[in-house]
């Protein structure tokens, strides 16, 4: 496994890691990792449940490979996948293990993501699989990051939520089951892999066995593959200050809206709608008055900050790799992201 490159100066290594495995009791795990992680200076949250464990931390790169060989020693846990970044200041607010029913949110019973979930593929062979006439490919993820940037060909099931994707794939497979006795191959992608290694697990329960997913997702899949050889159109959608990056990881050109968390284009970003920390082109006329005055105070706050040279709360959390400030969208603060 590749440990916390170093970084330069007063540089933050940030580790948004996930793995799924059976966990007997997750309780038990809880307040070792938390003590090891406070005791090394770390900030962030990690997620725990029966399911595995999920989670983005912050500190000193050095601080991060010891912790990360100390969660890899635990059962289950060797093949740990994680991907690094780094922040010119602490992202978090504090350090949190906390209890989850699941380190991913579908909100179905019984999915079995550690041992019955679909094939992985290598970035490498995606461009080949999707490629392939016979292949249908889903992208799992929710409809305001597909906006920007999806595999080409790749079906968007349009949702809000990754709890809407269960409901989704059941229609879905209706239809596949009215058109053809066959069993089609199925490949799937997200952000980081979480959620579309999860989804095969539900897919699979649901009676399909050519199941397949992206390892390491879009970003592995950016980092990996020339430009000139890729597949993938438009831009990745990202739950970080970033908001977006290209081929190659490069960061590209959106802002984000707070109130609807809308990705924004330069050419969003002019209309008239548009007003930070308020509104923009996608949700001026779906707010009420009172929502945009609760937004309007927000947003003053974090300029009275600013003039201060203090961060802001909302600013605070507008950086973390595994959560972003997300008023009345029902986003999943709990890193359910990658």
């Amino acid at each position: 496994m590749t440990e916390a490159p170093s970084v330069s100066g007063d540089e933050i290594r940030v580790a948004a890691l996930y793995h799924f495995a059976v966990v007997d009791d997750p309780a038990m795990l809880q307040a070792p990792i938390l003590e090891r992680c406070e005791a090394l200076g770390l900030k962030g949250t990690i997620l725990l449940a029966s399911e595995g464990m999920n989670g983005t931390i912050a500190g000193s790169a050095e601080a991060i490979t010891d912790v990360m060989s100390y969660l890899r020693s635990l059962p289950g846990f060797d093949r740990l996948e994680v991907k690094y970044s780094s922040a010119a200041e602490m992202p978090f607010l504090r350090m949190k293990v906390r209890l989850k029913k699941e380190i991913v949110s579908m909100g179905v019973e019984g999915i079995d993501a550690a041992r019955a979930k679909g094939e992985y593929v290598d970035p490498a062979d995606w461009n080949a699989m999707i490629s392939d006439p016979d292949t249908v490919v889903i992208d799992t993820r929710n409809g305001y990051e597909v906006a920007i940037g999806s595999f080409e060909g790749a079906i968007n099931p349009e949702t809000e939520t990754f709890r809407d994707f269960p409901a989704w794939f059941d229609n879905f497979a209706k239809e596949i089951r009215q058109q053809t006795d066959k069993s089609p191959r199925i490949a799937m992608f997200c952000t980081g892999g979480i959620r579309c290694e999860k989804a095969t697990a539900y897919v699979k329960a649901q009676g399909f066995d050519d199941v397949h997913h992206l390892k390491g997702g879009i970003l592995k899949y950016l980092e990996n593959i020339p430009e000139e050889q890729s597949s993938w159109e438009g831009d990745c959608f990202l739950f970080d200050q970033r908001v977006a990056v290209g081929h190659g990881l490069k960061q590209s050109d959106y802002g984000q809206c707070h109130a609807c968390r809308m990705p924004l284009s330069p050419e969003d970003r002019q209309s008239d709608t548009y007003v930070p920390g308020e509104s923009c082109p996608y949700c001026h006329e779906t707010r009420t008055e009172e929502q945009r005055r609760r937004y309007r105070e927000r947003q003053r706050q974090v300029e009275k900050a600013a003039q201060e040279g203090r961060a802001h709360l909302a600013q605070k959390l507008d950086k973390t790799p595994g959560g972003g400030f997300e008023p009345d969208t029902g986003w999943d603060k709990d890193i359910n992201w990658k």
